[in-house]
């Protein structure tokens, strides 16, 4: 990957969109006086808009847009067209119906009609349990047509990415394989077992907590770039190490597919190849092990994980895919109480949303990141999914006297928690935590690790409480939070006393 490459592009794009038009309906406007052009937008044309949006502080949202917008990003990725059908807020079925199905059919065959083909494999994608299909589209008569008429939910160019369509530039936002030197000031150790306890551990009273709760019984499904093979204290025997409890199990699952065909289903297997899951795992729920090294909020806990991405950027088709059909996998498992994404995009993805809301009916407390700042995303607030009111968006904050974010870390309106992430005054300390190498240690922060380390928090007061619902776990947060029953407006309830929110 030339991570350089990608940055300098990534800037470029930042920098065109302070030449767009003011206004969305402008943009829309001129789009229309060019919808019969035979050849589609540029990507930088299309980037131009979507930055002028995102830089106002507007929602980007391609149903707001032109067909002919939408049709040159469809064309520019991959030609995927993303349809979610039924009626309004039918995001899922686990059993459609003969209605439904009608509808679907009658949308494909729309689609037949205009792009002259017969539905296969490489044609069309039908989603299980979310009411989405995928479908191959190069004539803007199947949009125009689509969007006039009834049960269309969304249409989306799922394909589409600011790196436009040379596979071979992709961003690897969030990965590090690095091992780095601790600074033992940096953590504390347990007692008996010398697992080494990070420091903001201590700032959330997480270390007091484990008298009452380890997580024991409780499942966190963690949906990132997968776990490292070679660290083996997060997998098999290994995690359940030292202290660690000899009945807890973790598993590993595979649902990013590696391949520039958007109909293939080449899996990429389960382990991770970015470092950043390895990470959350570890802040989450690496075991109270002898070896020295960092234990994890809920070192009882069960860890199931999913590779569903490359990164933490979900700018392409099969990340999008992997991350709904992770949360469909887990939404679908009774072990798992607790999902844990810190991952996101900086709009709305229509799968993605529609798995969420499925796995949120099944009862599942789903953690987001509120956004970590990269080249691509500095400057903007709250994050997809993180803006979902099903989920719990969370960010990073200084160990100053005063709420101040972490240096990269977003805040806004749609915070519901803090975890202290960060020294006060950009000081450089961040939480330890395993390698991605056996033997390795190193610095993550942000609000991947804030989301992580909530996570692990719930886990420890559903544990305590096992017969308790979503909804009173999450209530429990809240009440045991700096800031309730207040709401800031940047920080939601504020910063999570652990130790608090088990008694």
């Amino acid at each position: 990957m030339k991570t350089n490459t990608i940055k300098l592009l990534l800037v470029t794009l930042i920098i065109v969109s302070s030449c767009a038009k003011d206004t969305t309906n402008d943009f829309q406007e001129e789009s229309q006086q060019i919808v019969d052009q035979s050849k589609p937008l540029t990507i930088q044309e299309i980037n131009s808009e979507i930055e002028a949006q995102l830089n106002k502080g507007e929602a980007f949202d391609w149903k707001n847009e032109s067909d002919y917008f939408l049709w040159s990003a469809v064309m520019h990725g991959n030609n995927i067209l993303t349809i979610g059908y039924g009626s309004e807020n039918e995001n899922f079925s686990e059993q459609r119906s003969s209605a439904l199905e009608t509808k679907k059919d009658n949308l494909l065959k729309i689609v037949e009609t205009n792009e002259n083909y017969k539905r296969g494999n490489e044609t069309v994608i039908e989603h299980e349990i979310i009411n989405v299909i995928d479908v191959k589209v190069e004539n803007i008569e199947t949009i125009r047509q689509l969007r006039a008429t009834k049960n269309v939910r969304y249409l989306e160019a799922n394909g589409y990415n600011h790196f436009g369509t040379d596979y071979t530039m992709k961003s690897s936002s969030g990965c590090s394989k690095n091992g780095e030197f601790i600074n033992s000031a940096h953590y504390t150790t347990t007692n008996p077992n010398n697992a080494q306890i990070s420091w903001h551990f201590n700032k959330h009273n997480i270390p007091q907590a484990w008298n009452y709760s380890t997580g024991a019984g409780i499942g966190i499904g963690l949906i990132d770039t997968g776990v490292s093979q070679s660290q083996s204290l997060l997998n098999g025997n290994g995690f359940k190490d030292g202290y660690s409890s000899n009945s807890r199990y973790v598993q590993k699952y595979g649902t990013f597919i590696d391949s520039n065909w958007w109909w293939s289903n080449n899996y990429d297997g389960v382990h991770d190849k970015c470092g950043h899951g390895t990470a959350m795992a570890s802040t989450m729920a690496a075991p109270r092990n002898d070896n020295g090294m960092p234990v994890g909020v809920a070192y009882n806990a069960n860890l199931i994980a999913y590779r569903a991405t490359e990164d933490v950027l979900l700018n392409d088709y099969h990340e999008r895919k992997g991350v709904s059909n992770a949360l469909i996998a887990l939404g679908n498992r009774s072990d798992v109480k607790i999902i844990s994404m810190s991952i996101g995009y900086l709009w709305s993805i229509g799968n993605i949303k529609d798995a969420v809301k499925y796995a949120n009916s099944k009862g599942k407390l789903i953690f987001a990141a509120g956004g970590t700042s990269t080249s691509f995303t500095n400057g903007y607030g709250v994050i997809f999914p993180a803006t979902m009111s099903e989920t719990v968006a969370v960010t990073g904050v200084t160990d100053g006297s005063n709420y101040e974010r972490c240096d990269v870390c977003h805040t806004g309106s749609k915070i519901d928690f803090t975890i202290i992430m960060e020294g006060d005054n950009n000081t450089s300390k961040a939480p330890p935590v395993l390698g991605f190498y056996n033997n390795q240690r190193r610095y993550t922060g942000g609000s991947s690790v804030a989301t992580a380390t909530t996570a692990g928090i719930a886990a420890l007061v559903w544990a305590k409480h096992p017969t308790w619902s979503k909804t009173q776990v999450l209530n429990k947060l809240k009440q045991s939070a700096d800031l309730y029953p207040n709401k800031s407006s940047s920080f939601g309830y504020g910063n999570i006393d652990a130790l608090q929110a088990v008694q």
